[in-house]
């Protein structure tokens, strides 16, 4: 069975790093090198994502949510100023996933994927 913090390494944070690294080359006109260095990934990650290899599992769950969307376009934002240390974009990340948990999107995705008690109350225990 896998947990929800399973979910968040294999399905969330793939997409959500695609999502922003797709807005970080299209609309910021980054190169890959430049993204992969700035989310501190590899360049072939990046380029994964933006060939759909990689996260794109859960991405059009991710686009479908307006908050998710906005938070992507200010996270690129920050990104790609420059200005931003890997340290804030290890921050943007963990919030991320906290915004996930806090708002029931964890546990829709993992009841997706897991089936699970209709009592399941992990995701409710591990808000932070």
């Amino acid at each position: 069975m896998r947990t929800p913090c399973e979910v968040v390494v294999k399905y969330m944070l793939p997409a959500f790093r695609s999502y922003v690294a797709k807005v970080l080359i299209n609309e910021y006109h980054l190169s890959q090198t430049d993204v992969s260095k700035r989310l501190g990934t590899t360049q072939a990650a990046i380029s994964h994502y933006i060939s759909s290899k990689r996260g794109s599992k859960k991405l059009a769950q991710f686009e479908s949510v307006p908050m998710m969307r906005n938070m992507v376009m200010e996270i690129a934002k920050e990104i790609a100023s420059g200005n931003d240390s890997q340290a804030d974009v290890l921050l943007h990340l963990c919030n991320i996933c906290k915004f996930f948990r806090n708002h029931n999107i964890l546990c829709d995705m993992h009841k997706d994927i897991v089936l699970l008690p209709n009592k399941c109350d992990v995701c409710v225990q591990q808000k932070t």
